[in-house]
């Protein structure tokens, strides 16, 4: 009868770090589009490619690939594009990014080379980084880099703090035209948005 009894106890609390472990990771995960702010964005609204490992913890939404001049054969880069996977959930259920929301495109040169299944272009050398934030509260009104729901900034691949954007109407907006009804993303190209 003990013995059964420490079981019984030994199984609650097992349960109890399950059920606490299982409210946790939902927490975290819906404080990891809110913490978007304070990964990609101080407190004046100056954005910044976030000093994380976001290649092994978030989804990798998908990879274009910017065609060679005519008569080149392969392709001249290669942009990959990361978001959190609460960005991803929240976007299947509604169609919009939750704010908080960071989309991390990096931008590669690449190399060409036959091998046995054709001619194929690979990701060489990162040349530089395009961060979004989704904001849809306009925290930042005075920053000519936020706008539209979104903050956007390039950065170059030797400076991931300091933009070499000045205003996103002049310098982003015009690429994103065709992805307004989309929340200015072109998502095509993103299949895990997605629903089956």
């Amino acid at each position: 009868m003990i013995r059964s009894r420490t079981f019984g106890i030994v199984l609650a609390g097992a349960l109890a770090v399950y059920a606490g472990a299982s409210v946790l990771k939902r927490d975290s995960g819906k404080a990891s589009t809110e913490n978007g702010f304070q990964i990609a964005v101080d407190k004046t609204g100056n954005i910044r490619v976030p000093d994380i490992d976001y290649r092994k913890n978030w989804v990798a939404l998908g990879s274009w690939a910017v065609a060679a001049e005519e008569g080149t054969a392969g392709s001249e880069g290669i942009h990959q594009v990361y978001t959190q996977l609460e960005s991803v959930e929240a976007y299947r259920k509604s169609g919009k990014f939750p704010d908080g929301a960071v989309l991390i495109k990096e931008l590669y040169s690449t190399k060409t080379e036959d091998m046995t299944t054709g001619t194929v272009s690979r990701v060489d050398k990162i040349t530089g980084w395009f961060v979004m934030v989704k904001d849809t509260g306009n925290k930042f009104p005075y920053r000519k880099l936020w706008g539209d729901g979104w903050g956007w900034a390039y950065f170059d691949a030797d400076n991931p703090t300091k933009t070499t954007s000045s205003d996103y109407k002049t310098d982003c907006k015009g690429c994103h035209v065709p992805a307004q009804n989309t929340d200015w993303i072109y998502v095509d190209a993103y299949p895990v948005l997605k629903k089956k």
